[in-house]
């Protein structure tokens, strides 16, 4: 078990809604214990503090769950702001009781606070689905904003259309307020027949582009984002319009002033099995996120999370298949036809690897070997396919005909001779990918609890320039 990315000691850690004030992120967060018995049913919302995303103040609970009989049984996501110097919590009060008694199962809540650790529920704020328009179930994960062209405060949900394929009814619903006590419910702010429902929408604004965000689980189980010039649309789609792969849910984003950092969380898998089924929660991920010039966005590493690994490991090559060049940290193969892998030793549990990769022209694949063996028969790959422009994790020994691990998949460009750099962050089951400053991959490790590490290349050429670091 790792212990650099937070999460509960003992618990899971769920959707985030992050706030920046006074230096110090504040973070909102869905706790879930997995034990109904011992901790009782439902999900309050937990607040940890953080200046660098690497040492976290855990305030505790801050928004208790209700009973079985009210309405916000289960806290779900919501937004938080700031308004005439009062602290506003907008958040899903959900009971998976009620509609078996007749009454509506999701309901957005308010709550306010003088000091963001102690909140006041108003429950005479709450109001639900508008029947005509939008399905009385789903209801959901509210974000406020003030408008300023409109001159009053928008409200973005996760909402279903009352009609429409009933897969295709996911929208983003809009309700407006003058003072943030009553709602009037509009026409869907977005409503494009394209999934079953846009979870934990959040909207910011970098120069002239609007960027909506939200995550679904009918076409893929990811956070994905539109852009548009305008709150009125079109939200177009950018090539790659994720931000990471399934390992990387219900992101929600934030700024200091200067950056802004996708906050999501990566999942656990059923019976800590590789091919268990994902589990709701696990633990906490940041993404820095930067603007293109073209207006798309790309996630990198938050510099403070590389820096915290700043011990230098000393390892030696092995070259395990075909003909290798090796010395210090750089390590360079030619396998025209075959496959060439060298070795580095035992992969630390909590490390981080960094690499300067390159590769010759019509290389099929080049990339890492992670919790590996000399015979090479087990382990991870982090395979990087010039052909496919894309950087996929497969595990071995895998089922059937499945390429690669189901929805471990990124988009990258890939040029022959031109410098690929790499960071990789494990912590225990946790792994962390990043190329280029651009592409996140996140992932988990857990049928293979230890091995070592190294290099590969596939029917091509290929160098690598390597370092590993401990904390």
């Amino acid at each position: 078990m790792g212990d650099f990315f937070y999460k509960p000691r003992d618990g899971w850690l769920a959707d985030v809604i992050p706030f920046h004030e006074d230096g110090e992120f504040k973070l909102l967060y869905l706790k879930d214990w997995r034990d109904k018995e011992k901790y009782g049913e439902g999900t309050p919302w937990f607040l940890l503090g953080t200046k660098d995303f690497v040492g976290y103040t855990e305030y505790g609970e801050v928004l208790p769950r209700g009973g079985e009989d009210e309405q916000d049984l289960y806290i779900y996501t919501g937004c938080i702001l700031k308004a005439d110097g009062r602290y506003h919590i907008f958040y899903t009060g959900n009971n998976f009781h009620f509609p078996s008694q007749g009454k509506k199962q999701q309901a957005v809540m308010h709550a306010v606070s003088d000091d963001m650790l102690h909140w006041t529920k108003i429950p005479e704020d709450a109001f639900y689905a508008r029947e005509d328009l939008y399905e009385v179930h789903d209801w959901r994960d509210p974000f406020v904003f003030w408008n300023e062209e409109a001159g009053e405060y928008w409200m973005l949900l996760a909402a279903r259309l009352k009609e429409g394929p009933a897969n295709r009814r996911g929208c983003v619903a809009l309700c407006a307020s003058k003072d943030l006590k009553s709602w009037e419910t509009r026409e869907p702010f977005w409503a494009p027949y394209l999934y079953t429902t846009h979870e934990c929408p959040d909207l910011f604004r970098i120069g002239d582009w609007w960027y909506l965000v939200y995550s679904t689980f009918s076409d893929r189980t990811v956070t994905h984002y539109r852009m548009s010039r305008s709150l009125q649309g079109p939200w177009t789609a950018p090539a790659d319009d994720a931000f990471d792969t399934r390992a990387f849910y219900a992101a929600k984003t934030w700024s200091d002033g200067q950056r802004r950092y996708a906050f999501g969380w990566n999942p656990t898998r059923e019976g800590e099995h590789d091919y268990g089924t994902w589990q709701w929660g696990g633990e906490l991920i940041v993404h820095e996120i930067d603007q293109r010039e073209n207006g798309t966005l790309s996630v990198k590493v938050p510099k403070t999370v590389g820096a915290a690994f700043a011990t230098e490991v000393p390892f030696e090559w092995s070259g395990v298949l075909g003909e290798w060049s090796l010395k210090d940290g750089n390590a360079t193969a030619s396998a025209a036809d075959s496959f060439a892998c060298a070795t580095a030793g035992t992969l630390p549990d909590v490390c981080k690897i960094t690499a300067k990769m390159s590769f010759g022209s019509n290389t099929r694949a080049c990339g890492f070997v992670l919790k590996t063996d000399e015979s090479l028969d087990r382990g991870y790959q982090i395979r990087f396919e010039p052909g496919r422009s894309r950087v996929v994790l497969d595990v071995w020994p895998r089922k059937g005909d499945i390429p690669f691990v189901v929805g471990m998949e990124r988009p990258i460009e890939l040029k022959p001779d031109v410098v690929c750099e790499v960071e990789v962050y494990v912590d225990g089951t946790v792994c962390e990918i990043y190329a280029n400053g651009q592409i996140a991959l996140s992932a988990r490790l857990y049928d293979w609890k230890e091995g070592e590490w190294g290099v590969f290349v596939s029917e091509g050429q290929a160098s690598f320039a390597t370092e590993l670091f401990e904390r």
